[in-house]
């Protein structure tokens, strides 16, 4: 009966502040920016990797949801301080829409592999850049009436090298914590 009770709960009470928590780390990176025409270098996709390596697959998806809540509703915590639908709507929609999924995945490989530097490095790339590009990079071509090689230059080549940035430190401030003896959840 234990066993059923644990995989009927998405979350822990003990795992709500962390929700929040990240959902605050995200909107706080996102004044950390770039701007470029179409998609801004920003550093919130460092607080997405964060959540999903260093919390569990149903609090990382949460805190993702929670951001995007947040702003959806009029709170100034997407790039630069923009807010609304329209945002979620506009170019870069598909990058923010993305990062849910993005911390699930990651949070859930990084339940089932051993966390070294080397594994969770890969988790944030696959999950924190590949997957984000995946469907950032469509959703900008459909959304700005780009082809798919013009979206891919002006919605992911750029982000490349600061995004592998992000993974090196997402992955090193999550293997101190763990390392130190703390675990979040």
């Amino acid at each position: 009966m234990e066993r059923q009770n644990q995989s009927l709960n998405f979350i822990q009470t003990r795992e709500i502040p962390f929700i929040g928590l990240f959902a605050a780390v995200t909107a706080v990176l996102s004044y950390v920016q770039i701007p470029l025409p179409l998609v801004p270098i920003t550093a919130q996709t460092l607080g997405v990797m964060l959540a999903g390596s260093l919390l569990s697959p149903g609090p990382a998806f949460l805190s993702m949801v929670l951001f995007l809540l947040l702003g959806a509703i009029g709170l100034p915590v997407y790039a630069g301080g923009s807010s609304g639908v329209g945002t979620i709507l506009g170019p870069t929609g598909g990058f923010l829409l993305s990062w849910p999924l993005a911390a699930f995945v990651m949070a859930h490989l990084t339940k089932r592999v051993k966390p070294n530097f080397t594994t969770v490095f890969i988790i944030n790339v696959l999950g924190g850049v590949l997957l984000v590009y995946s469907i950032g990079v469509p959703y900008l071509a459909r959304i700005a009436h780009l082809n798919f090689t013009s979206a891919l230059t002006v919605g992911a080549l750029p982000f490349i090298p600061g995004d592998l940035i992000k993974a090196f430190i997402s992955t090193t401030i999550s293997i101190s914590i763990r390392k130190a003896g703390k675990k979040l959840v």
